[in-house]
């Protein structure tokens, strides 16, 4: 599962620049130039050492892209407000899992023996720990309902993007066609640009970067590292993982990543960890080594 633990740092590494690049932009500016970024980096790869825009399951990988990149993070950053960054990633990543393994075992038939599944509900409850709130969410009923369904829609839509995946895989391995992590990485985010494209056109007049020591060296700077650590390496290395095991076991390891931030936010940002997070983070880890072994 080592391309797992490669999606999980450079996603980890990738939340701590979108922090950067999100204060200097705005989240709407900053992840569609991110998107488009990435998109540039992964074509250049695609299109002169891969497959490019060939094979028989594009539009699948497009469709993955839509639903995941696209709807997936809609659902979570429509969620953001209300629920606060800990809670719905809470949300998100927990429930995105199993969610993942249930679709992949109804449409691909793929099941998981119980090591896999204890070591994989260990991984969760360890992001469970760490991330819980502990102060009370000061928002109305109402606005809380609708938060939780919009994270919901967040890890259906990486529960359903990655399983998409899985099935793009099997139809090009089955069509006589090696597709690589980073030439599906490329055509998955062709449907994820589209939709943080819409994103951009209707919503960036609502983004209020901090105007306080803004530079274009500094927005460039933060907006390249992101691109290249999250949607280029970090989904190559995604894909990657998708192609070679199953999503139920795939997404507990990538769901480590809010854990494996704080060092890069220790680092860069500052941040003081909390006992909670650490002993869950510890948890997590060695469900994550376990599930490995247990591979």
């Amino acid at each position: 599962m080592f391309p797992a633990f490669l999606t999980t740092l450079f996603f980890s590494f990738s939340a701590v620049c979108a922090s950067r690049s999100t204060r200097l932009l705005g989240p709407i500016t900053a992840n569609f130039w991110r998107l488009v970024l990435a998109t540039s980096f992964l074509a250049a790869w695609a299109h002169f050492y891969g497959e490019g825009l060939k094979g028989p399951a594009l539009a699948l990988f497009i469709w993955s892209g839509v639903i995941g990149f696209g709807f997936g993070d809609v659902g979570f950053f429509l969620a953001l407000p209300s629920l606060g960054p800990r809670l719905t990633l809470l949300i998100v990543q927990c429930f995105a899992a199993p969610l993942a393994a249930l679709m992949e075992w109804f449409w691909l038939g793929t099941t998981l023996h119980a090591m896999q599944i204890v070591y994989g509900v260990t991984i969760l409850v360890g992001v469970a720990i760490a991330l819980v709130p502990s102060e009370h969410l000061e928002v109305s009923l109402r606005s809380f309902r609708i938060a939780i369904l919009w994270a919901m829609v967040g890890a259906f839509g990486q529960a359903l993007g990655a399983v998409m995946s899985r099935k793009a895989f099997a139809i090009s391995t089955a069509e006589g066609m090696n597709v690589d992590g980073i030439t599906s990485a490329y055509q998955r985010i062709l449907g994820g640009v589209l939709i943080a494209g819409i994103a951009y056109l209707l919503l960036s007049r609502r983004d209020k970067p901090r105007r306080e020591h803004r530079s274009t060296t500094a927005m460039l700077f933060w907006l390249v590292l992101n691109s290249l650590a999250g949607p280029s390496l970090g989904v190559a290395c995604y894909q990657w993982a998708l192609k070679i095991a199953p999503s139920g076991v795939v997404l507990p390891i990538v769901a480590t990543t809010p854990l494996v931030v704080m060092p890069f936010s220790r680092l860069i940002e500052n941040e003081r960890f909390t006992k909670r997070s650490v002993i869950g983070g510890i948890l997590a880890v060695l469900g994550a080594v376990g599930l490995t072994l247990a591979g």
